[in-house]
């Protein structure tokens, strides 16, 4: 191997020998060791300052100068996903099957039918224990709407008050349960 071509492979691992860049700052003679970019549109050309002139560049530095609120909107929603493309968890979003080639009548095999449902309702949530607990109160049970859950409430809160009752302690703990359990079925049917 001829010297030209050894020194060629092994430049890259020899410390090069940089010359002192000046500081970019007009009529300041510091070295310019710290980059900053020029502009949004060219981050990858930069000025070279000395520590204090690149401190006051980055104190007077906006990326989103002179851009409209909606385009300020949209960069940061983009980069909330690293600029890549997403799409809701929720929901079907078939124009992504269509593109991946699972659209329905581009299945050539499903033994298993594990696409044949794709429009079928998402399962309902399960119950959590103290809906189920607040239904059995008011005497109903899921699924039910709001007005069903308010109108048994209105009966039963007739049946248990105490005036209706004659001051009975049992009809009015009665009554304070009844109306714990609407507050808590009011609070996720309303």
């Amino acid at each position: 191997m001829s010297r030209n071509q050894s020194e060629h492979l092994f430049r890259p691992f020899r410390k090069a020998q940089q010359q002192m860049k000046l500081c970019d700052a007009h009529g300041c003679e510091g070295e310019g060791i710290y980059r900053a970019p020029i502009s949004r549109d060219h981050l990858d050309q930069y000025y070279w300052f000395c520590l204090d002139h690149v401190r006051s560049y980055n104190r007077a530095w906006n990326f989103f100068a002179g851009l409209d609120e909606g385009t300020i909107e949209r960069m940061t929603r983009a980069d909330t996903v690293w600029q890549r493309p997403s799409w809701p968890f929720s929901g079907r979003s078939h124009r992504h099957y269509d593109n991946a080639g699972f659209s329905k009548g581009n299945v050539a095999n499903d033994p298993f039918g594990f696409f044949e449902q794709e429009d079928a309702d998402p399962p309902s949530k399960p119950a959590s224990t103290e809906e189920t607990r607040a239904l059995a109160v008011l005497k109903l049970r899921p699924p039910v709407t709001f007005e069903e859950i308010r109108q048994s409430y209105r009966r039963l809160v007739k049946e248990h008050h105490p005036d209706a009752n004659g001051g009975d302690k049992a009809a009015e703990e009665r009554l304070k349960i009844i109306i714990q359990a609407y507050g808590h079925l009011k609070a996720i049917y309303s």
